[in-house]
């Protein structure tokens, strides 16, 4: 019997938070604020060696990971997972749970992780090599293993909550969280777990990252002025990718025990779809996205009609975008024109392997709280990328609508695709 799985948990390292402060409520105030238009996109400067950055990006600045983990367990991690642990306390906690309870919700055995980060620990071994090239050292950290390990947050978030059934780490380029919790949903549709904490997180502002994703000259340019408007996905002026920090987290459960311990349920994860393009490194495939997204809506149950709103990948990159909007055509035929589309992007930024957790955090928010997010700057639709809904500039509230899917699309051809319904009468 393949069971049903329900979200009762979210959480959110807030780029938007000014206070940080635990058990905030971090995942409804970043929705609230993504629905309002706001950006949380700037200007991110440095005075680095051997040339300084300056790029429109997102940053966590006011996170701090000794408040919001303590001093000796931040210690032991790097920033992407410091990120991705703290958004899973927060997750775990909305889900009505506490740490270093003696009355565990689940036995360990059925309780496990799944985390997606395209970079990982990155950072630790970035230092390393400053380390030894620039500052002459002959040695490195001797927790550079352990902080660098792309299975560390994992693994951390594993420990420290008592997950025991598995703690399972995924690194497909952008698709990294959405892939996490797609096998997470399956992982509990087959009844090997009864909950699964799954999300993602990446520190993407590392220099070598940053100037890796310049000489692809996909990266928006902008000033102090224009950082906030810099990534317009589906517009005309469309000039790339706006690259940022953070983690999301989602606490997946067995619907019947998740309804018998009276859980708040935010939605049900229906359906997953998942493939590899097999065409081309870098460059997005219509015949895979199609395919994908029929995945996850066949495995859902949903006909195309039955779905009102997609979280598009829209990355507001010249060739990704009309892509994409060409697949979903595809996907819905007649219906495309009736169903919303935004790319949440324009307002979070592109955090690579976390990406995928915080749309499908916002996708099942727009769905509890019947509230259609827009894509920020969106004031005209290139002729390209006609054919939808698009909602513009301002949020959609009261849509009804019942079925959504959230994107990933990622280079290396992998596609991951996430649908929920909701639980509205």
């Amino acid at each position: 019997m393949q069971r049903r799985v329900a979200v009762t948990g979210l959480g959110i390292v807030n780029p938007f938070d000014d206070s940080e402060a635990p058990g905030s409520d971090g995942a409804n105030d970043f929705f609230r604020r993504i629905a309002e238009g706001q950006s949380a996109l700037s200007l991110y400067t440095t005075e680095d060696i051997p040339r300084a950055i300056s790029i429109p990006a997102v940053r966590c600045a006011a996170f701090r990971p000794e408040v919001r983990l303590g001093k000796a367990l931040s210690g032991m991690m790097e920033r992407f997972a410091q990120l991705g642990v703290a958004a899973a306390f927060d997750a775990w906690k909305d889900a009505g749970f506490s740490r270093g309870s003696e009355q565990a919700p689940y036995p360990a055995s059925e309780a496990g992780v799944a985390w997606g980060t395209a970079l990982g620990g990155l950072m630790a071994f970035e230092r390393g090599y400053r380390d030894f090239w620039q500052h002459g050292k002959e040695r490195v950290a001797p927790m550079s293993v352990v902080l660098g390990m792309n299975n560390a947050a994992a693994g951390h978030i594993s420990i420290q909550l008592g997950l025991g059934n598995s703690a399972l780490t995924y690194s497909v380029a952008c698709a990294s969280a959405a892939s996490a919790i797609g096998e997470a949903f399956r992982h509990i549709r087959r009844g090997s777990a009864k909950l699964m904490l799954a999300g993602g997180s990446d520190a993407t502002l590392a220099y070598a990252v940053v100037r890796a994703w310049e000489a692809l000259k996909v990266l928006a340019p902008g000033d102090e002025t224009s950082a906030p408007q810099a990534c317009k996905p589906f517009h005309p002026d469309r000039a790339g990718l706006v690259l940022g920090e953070g983690a999301a987290a989602l606490v997946l459960e067995d619907w019947d025990h998740a309804v018998a311990r009276g859980a708040r349920i935010y939605a049900e994860i229906a359906g997953y779809g998942a493939n590899a393009d097999h065409v081309h490194l870098v460059r997005p495939d219509q015949n895979g996205q199609v395919a994908a997204m029929n995945m996850a809506l066949g495995e859902a149950g949903l006909s195309p009609t039955e779905v009102g709103y997609v979280n598009a990948h829209g990355t507001a990159t010249r060739e990704g975008d009309p892509i994409e909007i060409a697949a979903l055509r595809e996907v819905f035929g007649a219906h495309a024109k009736q169903v919303a589309v935004s790319a949440t992007k324009s307002a979070h930024g592109h955090l690579m392997g976390a990406t995928g957790a915080v749309e499908a955090l916002l996708t099942v928010l727009a769905l509890y709280h019947d509230t259609l997010p827009p894509t920020a700057n969106l004031n005209e639709v290139d002729a390209s990328c006609a054919g939808v809904a698009h909602v513009r500039d301002t949020a959609l509230r009261g849509s009804r609508v019942r079925a959504a899917l959230s994107n990933s699309f990622a280079f290396g051809g992998s596609n991951a695709v996430l649908a929920f319904k909701t639980t509205r009468q």
